[in-house]
C-alpha cells in the first residue's frame, strides 16, 4: 500500500454517475463539465452534444462488441494517458454491461460465474477510473421498482446488475437519479428517499439538473426566496 503523511493527501477529481429515464438529459449534463472531454456512447445517442466544440466521440461499432472488454479498456486507458481529455464520460452503462454480459455468457455456461466476472470487470473498471485522476461522468438507465407501496419510496434504481452497480459505483463521488417534475429536471442525491444516491463531494441532497457541477451561490438562493413569497402574496 501507498501511504501519505497528514495534509499531504493526493487530489482526486469527482466522479458523476447519474441513471435516469431516456430524454431526462442524461447526456446533455456533460456539456456543464469544463475541459476537454471523451465521450464513449455505447448506446449511439450523441445528438445532445453534437453542436460542442470540445468532445471527441467515440462510438461503439459492430466489431468491437465481441472483444468489447477489451476495446474500452485500451481506449480509456488512451484517453487517461492524454494530456488533451480533461473528462471522460461512459455513455451509457447500461448497455455496456449488457454487451460485456453477452461475451461472458458465450464463453462460459455457469450463470453464477459469469455475473461475477462482469462484476470483477466492472470494478476494475471502475478502479481504473478512480486512478485516472480525471473527471469522470457515467450515465445509465433507471428502472422502476414499485412494488405498489404506499409512501413510494425506494422505486428507482440504475438499471444493472445490483452488484455490478455496487462494485462499479462504489469508486463514484456522486451518484443520482435525474427526472423531470413540472417541466424541470431535477436530481435525487438524498439516500434515505430510499432511492439509490449518494453525495460526498457537498451537503446538496436535491438539485436542479443544471446545478450539477456548479451549484447556485446560497446568498442568490435567498434573493429569490422572498420574490417567489411576495409573488404569492400578490
Amino acid at each position: 500500500m501507498q501511504f501519505f503523511t497528514p495534509g499531504n493527501f493526493p487530489e482526486h477529481h469527482n466522479m458523476y454517475f447519474i441513471y435516469g429515464d431516456g430524454g431526462t438529459g442524461k447526456t446533455s449534463l456533460l456539456k456543464q463539465f469544463k475541459g476537454n472531454k471523451a465521450l464513449f456512447s455505447f448506446d449511439l445517442s450523441y445528438n445532445a452534444v453534437k453542436d460542442t466544440g470540445d468532445i471527441t466521440l467515440a462510438v461503439l461499432e459492430g466489431t468491437d462488441v465481441p472483444i468489447i472488454q477489451r476495446v474500452v479498456w485500451d481506449n480509456l486507458i488512451a484517453a487517461i494517458n492524454s494530456p488533451n481529455i480533461d473528462v471522460i464520460c461512459l455513455d451509457n452503462v447500461t448497455a455496456l454491461q449488457n454487451y460485456v454480459l453477452d461475451n461472458i455468457e458465450n464463453a462460459a455456461r455457469d450463470n453464477r460465474q459469469n455475473y461475477n466476472a462482469m462484476q470483477k470487470w466492472f470494478r476494475e473498471i471502475g478502479t481504473l477510473l478512480r486512478r485516472s485522476n480525471k473527471t469522470i461522468y457515467a450515465t445509465a438507465h433507471a428502472i422502476d421498482k414499485d412494488n405498489g407501496g404506499i409512501d413510494g419510496k425506494g422505486r428507482y434504481e440504475a438499471d444493472m446488475n445490483l452488484k455490478t452497480f455496487n462494485a462499479f459505483t462504489s469508486m463514484f463521488d456522486l451518484v443520482g437519479r435525474i427526472y423531470l417534475k413540472d417541466g424541470e429536471r431535477w436530481i435525487d442525491l438524498d439516500p434515505e428517499q430510499g432511492n439509490h444516491a449518494k453525495n460526498r463531494i457537498d451537503d446538496r441532497k436535491l438539485i436542479k439538473a443544471d446545478e450539477l457541477i456548479e451549484p447556485k451561490p446560497t446568498e442568490q438562493i435567498a434573493v429569490e426566496e422572498p420574490k417567489k413569497k411576495a409573488k404569492k402574496a400578490s
